[in-house]
């Protein structure tokens, strides 16, 4: 599909019927974009085929959760902790270098601001972190985290607002 036929982006706030739908696109972006940077069993290991959606349901209730959608349907979503901690992004695999994320961030930033937020910080992934240093996140260090048994490299990163 080329760019210039995608529909627009509309950011919304998270809806509980929206679980599933998040749960696909974290799945299919860790999964398909991820997978260059990350072993096929870490992929598995942090998108795997068993998700508890009611887990993710309240999760995502928890916190500040935007989605993007394109037609109406989700393409992609952030989450964004009280204390600043922005803790997911991800975009399906059919819409990535679309400006998904970009939007996602610029809502995420304005929300933490109005919240009287004033720094940003993550655990970005290897695929994600030229995204992040891109858009004013500096390294603070690289970190080895370990889930269902696989071991992970990924970087914890900061933003001032």
């Amino acid at each position: 599909m080329r760019p210039d036929l995608v529909a627009p982006v509309h950011l919304r706030r998270f809806r509980p019927d929206d679980a599933a739908a998040l749960i696909e696109i974290f799945r299919s972006a860790v999964r398909t974009v991820a997978r260059r940077d990350y072993t096929q069993a870490q992929v598995i290991a942090w998108a795997p085929d068993v998700i508890d959606a009611a887990a993710w349901e309240t999760r995502c209730a928890s916190r500040h959760t935007f989605v993007a959608d394109i037609d109406g349907l989700p393409a992609g979503f952030t989450e964004l902790e009280s204390n600043g901690h922005l803790d997911m992004m991800y975009v399906d695999a059919r819409y990535q270098g679309r400006g998904i994320a970009s939007a996602l961030l610029t809502r995420a930033e304005s929300a933490a601001r109005e919240s009287g937020v004033v720094q940003l910080f993550t655990e970005s992934s290897i695929t994600a972190r030229p995204f992040f240093g891109r858009r004013g996140f500096e390294l603070i260090a690289p970190q080895l985290v370990s889930r269902r048994g696989q071991e992970f490299i990924n970087y914890r990163m900061v933003k001032s607002l």
